[in-house]
């Protein structure tokens, strides 16, 4: 029996604490209360220890309060993921298990685990009666309330049939790559990369691999943003049933939970049947097919966090569209990769495999495949046969000198436009920016009002309520057309979605148009609706950001066209040429996707942009990494951001400056001379670049060391970032 127990806190520590078990009941992966700080915490136990370490006296050591009993377990898989997770990205145990464990999850497991209590009570109750009764009536109708509970119990209800429906069947070139993802399963267990054109029907290959799993393993289906998974969840409810099962931020907590409570019984059936399996192999030396199977198995399609569900007996995770920066998470930390922790969560269960999919794959994943970490398969052919769209470069520029622009559309776009329209096709229109004005500003003295937090400049958003809003912290405040600083008209400067669409109101009075952003995905059932009326014909023009460019399957759309496309190229990001291509190649593959060739139409003030060139040049990625390389960027070198946040922007200043210098000092003693190579800091903001050397590991936590270090010295906790791999 152990005396004491170590138990991981939903805090950022930078160890993990010891408390007294007197009973000696807790095991590793229970969940247990505490306290700490004066405060009531529900911790995980991640060891037990006969002993103190020397420099912990026992008297300082409390008890836990008790065991959760009513609580899930946490697997020794999860708590396997979790550690890699904290070692990666530099952060802590107790960080990681925050996020994996929000406090409404953490909630809705003890309201779930209280209703059970009552349910199994009251069922005790009713056999009890039901023994006593002395009537067939009586009989009857205990034996009905007794059935109607032992129903009841918390599970996600299918919103489909029970059983998938329809054979696949593949293409050629379909069945040549799915072949070999299989050998390459088989073989190495790699992950592999599959990089397939778009419309070349990579969702069909996933499909039946996921089919084959769901035989004996589960599978995590990720996905990088919400409105995708929306389309994509009809499709595969028609296909694997009740199996599947949808977790994202914009589920609600009870459906979140109840996934959670579902993935937890099935996987424990599971093993439970493969245990019962083995012990009879054990006795009889021979395996008798399918008697101890588990009832199903399941599938979940979800965003990033559904990497974190308790899953167990995993045999296969898709990634798709494993280029998308939606999979990194910005904050809280962990700062997280989703599609890197998904093949560091195929290394916590055996024999799971890896797939991750794109068009456009990133240059990380390509350099993993030339360097032999990941297999690559290729799909070169649409499945429908059709040539990639006509690419057409508009110079709005040149264009304006002719008088040839209405507002944001040239007189070119919108014959095109008509023309696709009259054909009885359909259209979508990519603005990068989101609002109604990306940015003001003042007529009368210059000024462009910002964000006292970010010092970013405001958007303009319209509405019932207009108002300035900033995009990276979510600051607003009411819109009044005023300059703050001299009581000047304010005019927006360029165009977000929001006037793009109000301008194609304009032009085309009589045309159903609607627009997908964010703004507009806030609100699940708008989001459905306009994804759902687009698919089905009834809207003939389709406005949105880049979430249009994701994965969407519309097979109405002949046209689709980028207004002002420089903005894509306007950014301070060694990603940007990188990013602006992955999003033409995925915004052109939304037309003509039914054998039919579809027109992509750009326009630009900039047609000589190199971004254009490499755009058209369908491998482009060995000068891209050659760039890379040059200039000591990843995936040739591991990078890590260091921010220091503060609403102060002196002290930002001054502390950055005093970070920076830290950092200097920290990886000069580590001997990583030459190793790190630093960029800024710039404002509130810094990179370093270690190299991919022996010494990683050791200047990265030198690194984390001299960040903890310099935060307890100067009382200045939580407002230093560590981002390992930004986006």
């Amino acid at each position: 029996m152990s005396a004491f127990v170590q138990v991981i806190l939903p805090l950022k520590l930078e160890w993990i604490p010891y408390y007294r078990d007197s009973r000696g009941t807790a095991r590793p992966g229970d969940k247990v209360r505490v306290k700490f700080s004066g405060r009531e915490y529900v911790g995980v136990v991640s060891s037990n220890a006969e002993t103190l370490p020397e420099n912990l006296s026992e008297a300082k050591v409390k008890p836990i309060i008790g065991v959760e009993e009513h609580l899930h377990n946490v697997s020794s898989a999860e708590m396997d993921l979790w550690r890699k997770i904290a070692d990666y990205y530099l952060c802590t145990v107790g960080e990681v298990y925050k996020s994996a464990f929000p406090a409404h999850r953490m909630d809705q497991e003890e309201v779930k685990a209280r209703i059970e209590e009552r349910r199994l009570r009251k069922i005790e109750r009713l056999e009890r009666s039901l023994a006593k009764a002395r009537t067939d009536a009586t009989r009857s109708r205990y034996a009905a309330e007794l059935e109607a509970l032992k129903g009841r119990r918390g599970e996600v209800a299918a919103d489909g049939p029970t059983e998938g429906n329809g054979e696949i069947v593949l293409s050629e070139e379909q069945e040549r790559a799915y072949s070999e993802i299989k050998g390459a399963f088989a073989g190495n267990g790699k992950p592999v990369l599959l990089k397939g054109v778009t419309g070349s029907g990579k969702t069909v290959i996933y499909e039946k691999l996921a089919l084959e799993v769901l035989e004996h393993s589960n599978v995590l289906y990720l996905v990088p943003e919400i409105a995708l998974s929306r389309q994509l969840e009809e499709r595969l409810r028609d296909r694997f049933g009740d199996k599947l099962m949808v977790f994202h931020s914009h589920e609600t907590a009870a459906r979140k939970g109840e996934v959670a409570s579902r993935i937890a019984r099935i996987g424990d059936a599971m093993e439970e049947a493969d245990s019962a399996k083995r012990q009879r192999e054990e006795k009889t030396g021979e395996e008798k097919a399918g008697e101890e199977k588990a009832q199903g198995g399941y599938i979940v399609l979800g965003t990033r966090s559904s990497l974190f569900l308790p899953h167990k007996n995993l045999g296969l995770i898709i990634v798709d569209e494993e280029h998308d920066s939606s999979y990194k998470q910005d904050s809280p930390a962990p700062r997280y990769n989703g599609r890197d922790v998904a093949v560091m969560l195929s290394a916590c269960h055996k024999d799971c495999r890896v797939l991750l999919g794109s068009a456009t794959p990133s240059l990380e994943s390509l350099y993993n495949c030339r360097t032999g970490r990941y297999s690559l398969v290729e799909l070169r052919q649409r499945y429908h046969g059709a040539e990639d769209s006509e690419v057409e470069i508009i110079d709005t520029v040149a264009e304006r000198k002719k008088r040839g622009m209405m507002g944001s559309f040239s007189y070119r776009l919108i014959r095109h436009i008509n023309d696709a329209l009259a054909a009885g096709g359909q259209v979508m229109i990519l603005r990068a920016r989101r609002s109604y004005s990306p940015a003001l500003q003042c007529e009368g003295c210059g000024t462009i009002p910002k964000c006292p937090r970010c010092n970013l400049p405001l958007s303009r958003h319209t509405g019932s309520a207009e108002r300035m809003l900033c995009h990276r912290c979510g600051w607003s405040a009411p819109y009044t057309g005023l300059c703050p600083d001299c009581g000047g008209e304010l005019h927006g400067i360029g165009a977000g979605t929001q006037k793009i669409e109000e301008e194609a109101e304009k032009i085309w009075p009589d045309l159903t148009i609607a627009r997908l952003d964010s703004d507009v995905a806030t609100d699940r059932k708008a989001e459905a609706a306009v994804i759902r009326d687009f698919s089905r014909g009834r809207t003939r023009m389709l406005i949105g950001t880049q979430i249009l460019s994701k994965g969407f399957d519309f097979e109405g759309v002949t046209l689709v066209a980028v207004i002002q496309a420089d903005s894509m190229l306007a950014l301070d990001d060694f990603r940007a040429d990188e990013k602006a291509v992955q999003l033409l190649e995925q915004f052109r593959g939304r037309c003509g996707r039914r054998g039919e060739r579809g027109l992509f139409v750009i326009q630009t003030a900039n047609p000589e942009h190199p971004v254009y060139a490499r755009f058209k040049d369908t491998d482009n990625c060995q000068e891209l990494l050659g760039e890379r390389k040059e200039f000591g960027y990843p995936p040739f070198t591991r990078l890590v951001g260091v921010t220091v946040n503060d609403a102060d922007g002196n002290r930002a200043g001054r502390m950055m400056a005093g970070v920076a210098n830290a950092l200097h000092i920290a990886l000069s003693r580590a001997e990583a001379d030459g190793s790190a190579v630093f960029t800024g800091p710039c404002g509130n903001r810094l990179y370093v670049a270690l190299a991919k050397d022996g010494a990683l590991a050791r200047n990265k936590r030198a690194l984390a060391g001299a960040v903890a270090r310099f935060e307890r010295e100067y009382g200045y906790l939580d407002h230093i970032q560590i981002d390992v791999d930004p986006a």
